[in-house]
Protein backbone atom coordinates (compact mmCIF):
# COMPACT_ATOMS: atom_id res chain seq x y z
CA UNK A 1 0.00 0.00 0.00
CA UNK A 2 3.00 2.34 0.60
CA UNK A 3 4.02 1.88 -3.04
CA UNK A 4 0.46 2.69 -4.11
CA UNK A 5 0.53 5.80 -1.95
CA UNK A 6 3.81 6.91 -3.57
CA UNK A 7 2.35 6.23 -7.00
CA UNK A 8 -0.74 8.29 -6.12
CA UNK A 9 1.45 11.16 -4.89
CA UNK A 10 3.36 11.15 -8.19
CA UNK A 11 0.14 11.00 -10.16
CA UNK A 12 -1.28 14.01 -8.29
CA UNK A 13 1.90 16.00 -8.84
CA UNK A 14 1.77 15.26 -12.53
CA UNK A 15 -1.80 16.54 -12.78
CA UNK A 16 -0.80 19.87 -11.26
CA UNK A 17 -3.30 19.77 -8.42
CA UNK A 18 -2.20 21.96 -5.50
CA UNK A 19 -3.42 23.20 -2.12
CA UNK A 20 -6.11 21.57 0.02
CA UNK A 21 -7.43 19.66 -2.97
CA UNK A 22 -4.34 17.43 -2.93
CA UNK A 23 -5.33 15.85 0.37
CA UNK A 24 -8.89 15.18 -0.77
CA UNK A 25 -7.84 13.72 -4.13
CA UNK A 26 -5.17 11.59 -2.42
CA UNK A 27 -7.68 9.96 -0.08
CA UNK A 28 -10.21 9.43 -2.84
CA UNK A 29 -7.63 7.68 -5.02
CA UNK A 30 -6.31 5.61 -2.10
CA UNK A 31 -9.85 4.58 -1.15
CA UNK A 32 -10.54 3.65 -4.76
CA UNK A 33 -7.32 1.61 -4.89
CA UNK A 34 -8.24 -0.18 -1.65
CA UNK A 35 -11.72 -0.93 -3.01
CA UNK A 36 -10.29 -2.34 -6.25
CA UNK A 37 -7.80 -4.50 -4.33
CA UNK A 38 -10.62 -5.83 -2.15
CA UNK A 39 -12.75 -6.66 -5.17
CA UNK A 40 -9.78 -8.34 -6.84
CA UNK A 41 -9.17 -10.45 -3.74
CA UNK A 42 -12.83 -11.51 -3.66
CA UNK A 43 -12.80 -12.33 -7.38
CA UNK A 44 -9.62 -14.41 -7.08
CA UNK A 45 -11.12 -16.25 -4.13
CA UNK A 46 -14.31 -17.12 -6.03
CA UNK A 47 -12.69 -17.86 -9.38
CA UNK A 48 -9.49 -19.62 -8.31
CA UNK A 49 -9.67 -20.81 -4.71
CA UNK A 50 -13.24 -22.18 -4.76
CA UNK A 51 -12.79 -24.30 -7.96
CA UNK A 52 -9.44 -25.54 -6.64
CA UNK A 53 -10.92 -26.71 -3.33
CA UNK A 54 -13.90 -28.32 -5.10
CA UNK A 55 -11.55 -30.24 -7.41
CA UNK A 56 -9.46 -31.43 -4.48
CA UNK A 57 -12.49 -32.66 -2.54
CA UNK A 58 -13.92 -34.33 -5.65
CA UNK A 59 -10.77 -36.41 -6.06
CA UNK A 60 -11.05 -37.93 -2.59
CA UNK A 61 -13.16 -41.02 -1.97
CA UNK A 62 -14.62 -39.60 1.22
CA UNK A 63 -18.07 -38.03 1.04
CA UNK A 64 -17.83 -35.77 4.09
CA UNK A 65 -15.41 -33.29 2.52
CA UNK A 66 -17.68 -32.85 -0.54
CA UNK A 67 -20.56 -31.99 1.79
CA UNK A 68 -18.80 -29.83 4.38
CA UNK A 69 -16.67 -27.91 1.87
CA UNK A 70 -19.36 -27.47 -0.73
CA UNK A 71 -19.72 -24.48 -3.01
CA UNK A 72 -22.21 -22.68 -0.73
CA UNK A 73 -19.76 -22.69 2.19
CA UNK A 74 -16.79 -21.60 0.10
CA UNK A 75 -18.65 -18.78 -1.67
CA UNK A 76 -19.98 -17.52 1.66
CA UNK A 77 -16.44 -17.53 3.06
CA UNK A 78 -15.22 -15.60 0.02
CA UNK A 79 -17.57 -12.74 0.92
CA UNK A 80 -15.42 -12.13 4.02
CA UNK A 81 -12.15 -11.75 2.08
CA UNK A 82 -12.83 -8.26 0.58
CA UNK A 83 -13.86 -6.95 4.00
CA UNK A 84 -10.64 -8.25 5.55
CA UNK A 85 -8.62 -6.49 2.85
CA UNK A 86 -10.49 -3.23 3.47
CA UNK A 87 -10.05 -3.61 7.24
CA UNK A 88 -6.29 -4.02 6.82
CA UNK A 89 -5.94 -1.09 4.42
CA UNK A 90 -8.09 1.47 6.25
CA UNK A 91 -5.24 2.70 8.54
CA UNK A 92 -3.10 3.33 5.47
CA UNK A 93 -5.85 5.07 3.49
CA UNK A 94 -7.36 7.38 6.11
CA UNK A 95 -4.22 8.01 8.16
CA UNK A 96 -5.01 11.73 8.22
CA UNK A 97 -8.68 11.29 9.28
CA UNK A 98 -8.61 9.25 12.49
CA UNK A 99 -12.30 9.75 13.30
CA UNK A 100 -13.47 8.60 9.87
CA UNK A 101 -10.96 5.75 9.98
CA UNK A 102 -12.31 4.61 13.36
CA UNK A 103 -15.94 4.66 12.16
CA UNK A 104 -15.14 2.75 8.98
CA UNK A 105 -12.98 0.25 10.88
CA UNK A 106 -15.83 -0.53 13.28
CA UNK A 107 -18.36 -0.84 10.44
CA UNK A 108 -16.02 -3.21 8.60
CA UNK A 109 -15.47 -5.25 11.77
CA UNK A 110 -19.24 -5.55 12.23
CA UNK A 111 -19.59 -6.72 8.61
CA UNK A 112 -16.82 -9.29 9.07
CA UNK A 113 -18.49 -10.59 12.24
CA UNK A 114 -21.92 -10.89 10.61
CA UNK A 115 -20.56 -12.59 7.49
CA UNK A 116 -18.44 -14.96 9.59
CA UNK A 117 -21.52 -16.05 11.52
CA UNK A 118 -23.43 -16.41 8.25
CA UNK A 119 -20.66 -18.65 6.92
CA UNK A 120 -20.76 -20.66 10.13
CA UNK A 121 -24.52 -21.12 9.69
CA UNK A 122 -24.05 -22.26 6.09
CA UNK A 123 -21.35 -24.68 7.22
CA UNK A 124 -23.59 -26.07 9.98
CA UNK A 125 -26.49 -26.45 7.54
CA UNK A 126 -24.23 -28.51 5.29
CA UNK A 127 -24.57 -31.35 7.78
CA UNK A 128 -28.16 -31.71 6.57
CA UNK A 129 -26.79 -33.24 3.37
CA UNK A 130 -25.79 -36.29 5.40
CA UNK A 131 -29.52 -36.96 5.90
CA UNK A 132 -30.61 -40.15 4.13
CA UNK A 133 -34.35 -39.61 4.60
CA UNK A 134 -34.75 -41.37 7.94
CA UNK A 135 -32.52 -40.08 10.69
CA UNK A 136 -30.83 -42.38 13.15
CA UNK A 137 -30.48 -41.40 16.79
CA UNK A 138 -26.92 -40.26 16.11
CA UNK A 139 -28.07 -38.05 13.24
CA UNK A 140 -30.83 -36.54 15.35
CA UNK A 141 -28.34 -35.79 18.10
CA UNK A 142 -26.26 -34.04 15.47
CA UNK A 143 -29.25 -32.00 14.30
CA UNK A 144 -30.05 -30.97 17.86
CA UNK A 145 -26.42 -30.00 18.41
CA UNK A 146 -26.51 -27.98 15.18
CA UNK A 147 -29.43 -25.98 16.53
CA UNK A 148 -27.56 -25.33 19.77
CA UNK A 149 -24.46 -24.23 17.84
CA UNK A 150 -26.52 -21.74 15.83
CA UNK A 151 -27.92 -20.24 19.01
CA UNK A 152 -24.44 -20.01 20.55
CA UNK A 153 -22.88 -18.45 17.45
CA UNK A 154 -25.74 -15.99 17.10
CA UNK A 155 -25.48 -15.02 20.76
CA UNK A 156 -21.70 -14.54 20.60
CA UNK A 157 -21.99 -12.54 17.37
CA UNK A 158 -24.54 -10.23 19.00
CA UNK A 159 -22.20 -9.62 21.95
CA UNK A 160 -19.25 -8.97 19.63
CA UNK A 161 -21.23 -6.54 17.45
CA UNK A 162 -22.44 -4.62 20.50
CA UNK A 163 -18.90 -4.49 21.90
CA UNK A 164 -17.56 -3.19 18.59
CA UNK A 165 -20.20 -0.48 18.28
CA UNK A 166 -19.92 0.54 21.93
CA UNK A 167 -16.11 0.14 22.00
CA UNK A 168 -16.28 -2.12 25.04
CA UNK A 169 -14.54 -5.32 26.03
CA UNK A 170 -16.84 -8.23 25.04
CA UNK A 171 -15.79 -10.17 28.14
CA UNK A 172 -17.08 -7.38 30.36
CA UNK A 173 -20.38 -7.44 28.48
CA UNK A 174 -20.62 -11.19 29.00
CA UNK A 175 -19.92 -10.74 32.71
CA UNK A 176 -22.66 -8.14 32.92
CA UNK A 177 -25.18 -10.56 31.43
CA UNK A 178 -25.12 -12.61 34.63
CA UNK A 179 -27.67 -10.24 36.12
CA UNK A 180 -30.00 -10.74 33.19
CA UNK A 181 -29.70 -14.52 33.03
CA UNK A 182 -33.22 -14.95 34.40
CA UNK A 183 -34.61 -12.85 31.55
CA UNK A 184 -32.62 -14.87 29.01
CA UNK A 185 -33.92 -18.12 30.51
CA UNK A 186 -37.45 -16.80 30.15
CA UNK A 187 -36.89 -15.74 26.53
CA UNK A 188 -35.29 -19.05 25.52
CA UNK A 189 -37.39 -21.35 27.68
CA UNK A 190 -39.11 -22.97 24.69
CA UNK A 191 -35.76 -23.61 23.05
CA UNK A 192 -34.31 -25.10 26.25
CA UNK A 193 -37.37 -27.30 26.81
CA UNK A 194 -37.35 -28.32 23.17
CA UNK A 195 -33.68 -29.25 23.37
CA UNK A 196 -34.21 -31.38 26.46
CA UNK A 197 -37.32 -33.02 24.98
CA UNK A 198 -35.51 -33.62 21.66
CA UNK A 199 -32.65 -35.30 23.49
CA UNK A 200 -35.13 -37.52 25.32
CA UNK A 201 -36.83 -38.45 22.05
CA UNK A 202 -33.56 -39.38 20.35
CA UNK A 203 -31.89 -40.93 23.40
CA UNK A 204 -34.80 -43.37 23.74
CA UNK A 205 -35.01 -43.84 19.95
CA UNK A 206 -38.64 -42.76 20.03
CA UNK A 207 -38.90 -40.76 16.83
CA UNK A 208 -37.17 -40.23 13.47
CA UNK A 209 -37.85 -38.28 10.31
CA UNK A 210 -39.94 -40.49 8.04
CA UNK A 211 -41.83 -42.23 10.86
CA UNK A 212 -45.59 -42.57 10.71
CA UNK A 213 -46.98 -41.31 14.01
CA UNK A 214 -50.38 -40.57 15.51
CA UNK A 215 -50.78 -37.80 18.07
CA UNK A 216 -54.42 -37.85 19.25
CA UNK A 217 -54.17 -34.65 21.28
CA UNK A 218 -52.90 -32.65 18.30
CA UNK A 219 -55.08 -34.42 15.73
CA UNK A 220 -51.97 -35.54 13.85
CA UNK A 221 -51.83 -38.75 11.82
CA UNK A 222 -49.09 -38.79 9.23
CA UNK A 223 -45.39 -38.78 8.40
CA UNK A 224 -42.76 -36.81 10.33
CA UNK A 225 -41.15 -34.45 7.82
CA UNK A 226 -38.89 -32.35 10.01
CA UNK A 227 -37.55 -32.31 13.56
CA UNK A 228 -35.93 -29.25 15.09
CA UNK A 229 -35.17 -28.04 18.59
CA UNK A 230 -38.59 -26.50 19.03
CA UNK A 231 -40.90 -28.14 16.48
CA UNK A 232 -41.82 -31.46 14.91
CA UNK A 233 -43.55 -31.06 11.54
CA UNK A 234 -46.03 -33.80 10.60
CA UNK A 235 -47.70 -34.11 7.20
CA UNK A 236 -51.09 -35.76 7.62
CA UNK A 237 -52.39 -38.16 5.01
CA UNK A 238 -54.80 -35.45 3.81
CA UNK A 239 -51.67 -33.31 3.10
CA UNK A 240 -52.39 -30.89 5.92
CA UNK A 241 -49.36 -30.07 8.06
CA UNK A 242 -49.44 -30.04 11.84
CA UNK A 243 -46.58 -28.67 13.94
CA UNK A 244 -46.16 -29.85 17.51
CA UNK A 245 -43.41 -29.27 20.04
CA UNK A 246 -41.09 -32.08 21.18
CA UNK A 247 -42.30 -31.29 24.68
CA UNK A 248 -45.85 -32.25 23.62
CA UNK A 249 -44.67 -35.63 22.37
CA UNK A 250 -42.71 -36.28 25.55
CA UNK A 251 -45.40 -35.14 27.99
CA UNK A 252 -48.34 -36.78 26.18
CA UNK A 253 -48.68 -40.15 24.49
CA UNK A 254 -48.22 -40.67 20.76
CA UNK A 255 -48.27 -43.77 18.61
CA UNK A 256 -45.31 -44.60 16.36
CA UNK A 257 -46.05 -47.09 13.59
CA UNK A 258 -42.42 -47.71 12.66
CA UNK A 259 -42.50 -51.13 14.30
CA UNK A 260 -45.30 -52.16 11.97
CA UNK A 261 -43.57 -50.57 8.96
CA UNK A 262 -40.40 -52.53 9.61
CA UNK A 263 -42.14 -55.80 10.51
CA UNK A 264 -43.15 -58.62 8.17
CA UNK A 265 -46.84 -57.78 8.31
CA UNK A 266 -49.55 -55.41 9.42
CA UNK A 267 -51.97 -56.52 12.09
CA UNK A 268 -55.67 -57.16 11.65
CA UNK A 269 -57.78 -57.29 14.80
CA UNK A 270 -61.49 -57.44 14.02
CA UNK A 271 -64.23 -58.39 16.44
CA UNK A 272 -67.63 -59.66 15.27
CA UNK A 273 -70.65 -60.28 17.55
CA UNK A 274 -72.77 -63.38 16.86
CA UNK A 275 -76.34 -63.98 17.99
CA UNK A 276 -76.62 -66.62 20.73
CA UNK A 277 -79.81 -67.91 19.14
CA UNK A 278 -77.82 -69.22 16.19
CA UNK A 279 -75.32 -71.24 18.21
CA UNK A 280 -76.32 -74.94 18.37
CA UNK A 281 -75.08 -78.46 17.91
CA UNK A 282 -74.80 -79.89 14.42
CA UNK A 283 -77.88 -81.69 13.10
CA UNK A 284 -78.01 -83.89 10.01
CA UNK A 285 -79.21 -81.13 7.67
CA UNK A 286 -76.39 -78.78 8.71
CA UNK A 287 -73.87 -81.63 8.47
CA UNK A 288 -74.92 -82.36 4.88
CA UNK A 289 -74.71 -78.69 3.95
CA UNK A 290 -71.19 -78.28 5.33
CA UNK A 291 -70.04 -81.43 3.53
CA UNK A 292 -71.72 -80.47 0.22
CA UNK A 293 -70.10 -77.02 0.28
CA UNK A 294 -66.76 -78.68 1.04
CA UNK A 295 -66.15 -76.90 4.30
CA UNK A 296 -65.44 -80.24 5.96
CA UNK A 297 -65.34 -83.94 5.12
CA UNK A 298 -68.04 -86.13 6.62
CA UNK A 299 -65.61 -87.93 8.92
CA UNK A 300 -64.31 -84.61 10.29
CA UNK A 301 -67.68 -83.76 11.82
CA UNK A 302 -68.40 -85.65 15.00
CA UNK A 303 -71.65 -86.03 16.83
CA UNK A 304 -72.19 -83.22 19.30
CA UNK A 305 -69.98 -80.72 17.48
CA UNK A 306 -71.13 -77.10 17.75
CA UNK A 307 -71.51 -74.97 14.66
CA UNK A 308 -69.55 -72.11 16.21
CA UNK A 309 -66.65 -74.46 16.94
CA UNK A 310 -66.57 -75.70 13.35
CA UNK A 311 -66.91 -72.13 12.11
CA UNK A 312 -63.89 -70.96 14.09
CA UNK A 313 -61.81 -73.95 12.98
CA UNK A 314 -62.70 -73.49 9.33
CA UNK A 315 -62.03 -69.74 9.27
CA UNK A 316 -58.65 -70.24 10.94
CA UNK A 317 -57.68 -72.95 8.44
CA UNK A 318 -58.85 -70.77 5.56
CA UNK A 319 -56.77 -67.85 6.82
CA UNK A 320 -53.69 -70.07 7.05
CA UNK A 321 -54.13 -71.10 3.44
CA UNK A 322 -54.69 -67.54 2.23
CA UNK A 323 -51.55 -66.18 0.46
CA UNK A 324 -52.35 -62.65 1.65
CA UNK A 325 -51.92 -63.69 5.28
CA UNK A 326 -48.50 -63.98 6.93
CA UNK A 327 -48.74 -67.34 8.68
CA UNK A 328 -45.31 -66.88 10.31
CA UNK A 329 -46.89 -64.34 12.65
CA UNK A 330 -49.69 -64.75 15.19
CA UNK A 331 -52.94 -66.05 13.70
CA UNK A 332 -56.01 -67.09 15.67
CA UNK A 333 -59.79 -66.98 15.72
CA UNK A 334 -60.83 -66.87 19.36
CA UNK A 335 -63.96 -66.51 21.41
CA UNK A 336 -64.13 -63.60 23.86
CA UNK A 337 -66.24 -63.13 26.95
CA UNK A 338 -69.97 -63.16 26.25
CA UNK A 339 -71.84 -59.85 26.30
CA UNK A 340 -75.45 -58.76 26.19
CA UNK A 341 -74.83 -57.80 22.58
CA UNK A 342 -73.94 -61.31 21.51
CA UNK A 343 -70.91 -63.58 21.53
CA UNK A 344 -67.77 -61.73 20.35
CA UNK A 345 -65.35 -63.63 18.12
CA UNK A 346 -61.98 -62.03 17.41
CA UNK A 347 -60.16 -62.51 14.11
CA UNK A 348 -56.49 -61.81 14.79
CA UNK A 349 -53.90 -62.16 12.01
CA UNK A 350 -51.32 -60.24 9.95
CA UNK A 351 -51.33 -59.34 6.27
CA UNK A 352 -48.16 -59.15 4.21
CA UNK A 353 -49.32 -55.89 2.68
CA UNK A 354 -48.55 -52.87 4.87
CA UNK A 355 -49.48 -50.03 2.53
CA UNK A 356 -52.59 -48.39 3.91
CA UNK A 357 -54.87 -48.50 0.85
CA UNK A 358 -53.94 -51.99 -0.31
CA UNK A 359 -54.04 -53.30 3.24
CA UNK A 360 -57.58 -52.03 3.74
CA UNK A 361 -58.76 -53.52 0.43
CA UNK A 362 -57.32 -56.94 1.24
CA UNK A 363 -58.75 -56.80 4.75
CA UNK A 364 -62.19 -55.95 3.36
CA UNK A 365 -62.04 -58.90 0.91
CA UNK A 366 -61.19 -61.32 3.73
CA UNK A 367 -63.87 -60.04 6.07
CA UNK A 368 -66.46 -60.05 3.26
CA UNK A 369 -65.85 -63.76 2.79
CA UNK A 370 -66.05 -64.42 6.53
CA UNK A 371 -69.38 -62.60 6.70
CA UNK A 372 -70.67 -64.39 3.58
CA UNK A 373 -70.09 -67.94 4.89
CA UNK A 374 -71.64 -67.22 8.29
CA UNK A 375 -75.20 -68.36 7.28
CA UNK A 376 -73.82 -71.64 5.89
CA UNK A 377 -72.88 -72.60 9.45
CA UNK A 378 -76.30 -71.67 10.77
CA UNK A 379 -74.92 -68.61 12.55
CA UNK A 380 -76.27 -65.09 12.71
CA UNK A 381 -74.33 -61.85 13.09
CA UNK A 382 -75.89 -59.98 16.00
CA UNK A 383 -78.03 -56.97 15.11
CA UNK A 384 -79.54 -54.60 17.63
CA UNK A 385 -82.96 -53.38 16.57
CA UNK A 386 -84.45 -50.07 17.71
CA UNK A 387 -86.86 -51.72 20.13
CA UNK A 388 -83.94 -53.65 21.68
CA UNK A 389 -81.86 -50.50 22.02
CA UNK A 390 -84.73 -48.74 23.75
CA UNK A 391 -85.25 -51.59 26.21
CA UNK A 392 -88.63 -52.70 24.79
Amino acid sequence: MDKIRIWVENLISLTGIEGDAVQVVRHILLALAAFLLAMLAGWLCRRLLVPLVLKLTAKTEARWDDILFNERVLVSACHIVPAIVIWQLLPLVFYQYPTLREVLTRATAVYITVMSVRTAFVFINSFRDFDDGRRTSRQQYLYSFMGVLKIIFGFIATIVVISIVADRDPMKLLAGLGATSAVLMLVFQDTIKGLVAGIRLTNNDMLHVGDWITVPKAGANGIVEEMTLTTVKIRNFDNTIITVTPQTLVDDSFQNWIGMQESQGRRVNRKVFYDFRGIRTIDEALRQRLVEKKYFKDEDIKEGDVNMTLYRKYVEQWLRSNPLVNTDMTLMVRQLEATQSGLPVEFYFFLHEKTWVEHEHQLADIMDYIYAITPDFGLLVYEQYPEQAGGK
